[in-house]
């Protein structure tokens, strides 16, 4: 064959290549935008063998034209008409969200929110995009944040919207659900037996474990000049906890550093349930994620292996969380498998431990960082716990009035509900929120028609996220609302907005934090001893100003040590 016609017949080629990667690419697009993937494994199949396919089709019987150079172009020319097509409809004004405002970036691809969640500092960047953009904000191709508290109380409450795609995918294959994933009916008989857990009768039993812990956490600190007050609370939720749940075994506190590496579990955990809640459809091929199916499923053997312990050796003391979570009473229809009660009793850990002690170490930082409030506190502590009295004493607590400002305002009064904790509202909650993204998008599933939320209209395909930091935060709803001022939440307050209802630390509706009585009491008392016990100031050469900079978001909050001295006091007495 000559030269020329070697030509021709490659031109010839290369325009069929060219026409049929435009078709294969528009038909690819157009089903995959009504038939969302279930996993990443399908669209990576087809990605993989149309090129060649196309190939073999156009070159037919000729064999001598097939090869690597024409597969190597095939597969450019599909693989970026297809990316071209799918950005240009995206960034177009016919797509379904093209009316919502946001970052052309953002528009185009979900990968630079996931490289923010990466990062750490997505609920950062979505605060700043809402500050520029409004109460809607496009954070992704199909994905709305929204800061309008009237939208977000339609979104999360009964009747709202369903949890979003990633939900769908855990409770697959190997991966059973938890109480925080779980949907539906699934839902509703777990959250069944947490409330059974967590009433007031039952958490009575608790109390002596955790009186127990802190009394232990503040004779180890009394060891001490200067600490990471941070990781020793740290060390007493997840001691707390490890009780409670587990019978015990963490021993953190005693050996003064994490044994087991529990926390260092959790966090490779919370990253992967982090970085997965970004790209739902990749839940079937984790395991091909370096890390993030490690971390995964090393959580998950931790927590059988607990688990099992548990089950075998009993509680430490009465009836712990163990006892309702495992349905060892056996009140529910169907009695959960030790798999399954594992899974439950570790989300646990994290949800109670770890969101407990970032909100003890945001309320100590706060605190010394306005020696005015600090002093104040402590003054008022003083004056309603005597030497003597017990500092865990819910009714002495109902009278530390500035201290429910700074972690629990107290609520309206009614005689139908007596003995309600100041948990309802909360100043360093309201600054750092312990899931400053809510943890987890809602959804309007591809199958069900829109839905019509405060007036905006939200398509079929919508993921919508609820920017929890940044409502927190904003000035439509708080006065001044970077500062601490636990003052706002106080009955003779003066300050111009206040919002009660757009303080939503707990989220709202069904799927709201089932512990949130509990860790209320429990840091309610922690504080109590550890204000009476020491005088705290941030340590000689620490920058205080600067610790928030160590926050990152990895589904609950990672964050840096906060060195404080600690000098006894004497008259204190546990």
């Amino acid at each position: 064959m000559h030269s020329s016609e070697s030509v021709s017949l490659w031109a010839v080629v290369l325009g069929l290549v060219v026409l049929s990667s435009s078709v294969s690419r528009l038909l690819n697009h157009l089903y995959f935008n009504q038939h969302e993937p279930q996993s990443a494994i399908l669209p990576f199949v087809l990605l993989v063998i149309e090129p060649p396919a196309l190939l073999a089709l156009i070159d037919g019987a000729n064999s001598t034209s097939f090869n690597g150079l024409r597969l190597l172009y095939t597969y450019a020319i599909f693989l970026s008409s297809l990316s071209l097509s799918i950005i240009l409809y995206r960034i177009s004004p016919f797509h379904p969200l093209a009316q919502y405002p946001g970052p052309l970036i953002s528009k185009a691809t979900h990968l630079w929110d996931f490289w923010k969640a990466y990062g750490g500092r997505k609920y950062l960047y979505h605060s700043r995009l809402h500050e520029i953009y409004g109460p809607y904000v496009r954070t992704g191709p199909n994905e709305i944040s929204v800061t309008d508290i009237t939208a977000v109380t339609q979104i999360l409450r009964h009747g709202g919207l369903d949890r979003g795609r990633f939900y769908d995918r855990v409770g697959q294959d190997h991966i059973p659900p938890s109480i925080m994933n779980a949907l539906g009916e699934v839902h509703a008989a777990k959250r069944r037996v947490w409330d059974r857990a967590l009433n007031p009768v039952a958490m009575r039993d608790y109390e002596p474990l955790i009186v127990k812990r802190t009394t232990q956490f503040v004779s180890r600190l009394a060891e001490h000049g200067t600490v990471d007050i941070g990781c020793w609370i740290d060390m007493l939720t997840l001691d707390i906890m490890g009780d409670l749940i587990f019978g015990g075994g963490f021993e953190m506190l005693r050996a003064g550093r994490d044994v087991n590496r529990v926390g260092e579990r959790i966090r490779g955990f919370a990253r992967g349930v982090n970085l997965l809640g970004q790209i739902p459809w990749i839940m079937k091929p984790v395991g091909f994620i370096p890390h993030v199916g490690q971390a995964v499923n090393e959580f998950d053997k931790f927590a059988q292996d607990l688990a099992i312990q548990r089950a075998k050796n009993g509680a430490a003391g009465g009836k712990d969380l163990w006892y309702y979570i495992a349905d060892e009473a056996e009140l529910e229809k169907e009695k959960p498998t030790l798999e399954n009660a594992a899974r439950d009793a570790f989300v646990a850990v994290i949800a109670a431990s770890d969101t407990t002690a970032y909100t003890l170490t945001s309320a100590i930082w706060l605190l010394l960082s306005n020696p005015e409030c600090y002093q104040r506190v402590q003054q008022e502590i003083d004056s309603v716990i005597a030497n003597g009295d017990d500092p865990f004493d819910a009714e002495k607590h109902r009278e530390l009035h500035y201290l429910s400002g700074c972690m629990f305002a107290k609520p309206a009064t009614s005689p139908i509900l007596p003995l309600i904790l100041f948990w309802t509202r909360n100043e360093t909650l309201r600054l750092h929120p312990a899931l400053p993204s809510n943890g987890g998008t809602r959804q309007v599933r591809l199958e069900q028609p829109g839905r019509f939320i405060a007036g905006r209209y939200f398509p079929p395909g919508t993921s919508v996220s609820v920017a929890t930091h940044s409502i927190h935060r904003n000035p439509d709803y708080f006065s001044h609302p970077n500062q601490f001022l636990p003052e706002r939440w106080l009955p003779d307050s003066k300050l111009e907005k206040h919002e009660p209802s757009a303080f939503i630390p707990f989220s709202l509706g069904p799927a709201n934090c089932a512990g949130q009585k509990f860790a209320m009491r429990e840091m309610f008392g922690v504080l109590c001893v550890l204000f009476r016990s020491f005088e705290m100031k941030f340590a000689d050469g620490f920058a205080g100003e600067e610790w928030p900079g160590s926050f990152k978001e990895i589904f609950i909050v990672a964050r840096g040590p906060l060195m404080v001295t600690l000098d006894p006091r004497n008259h204190a007495s546990i």
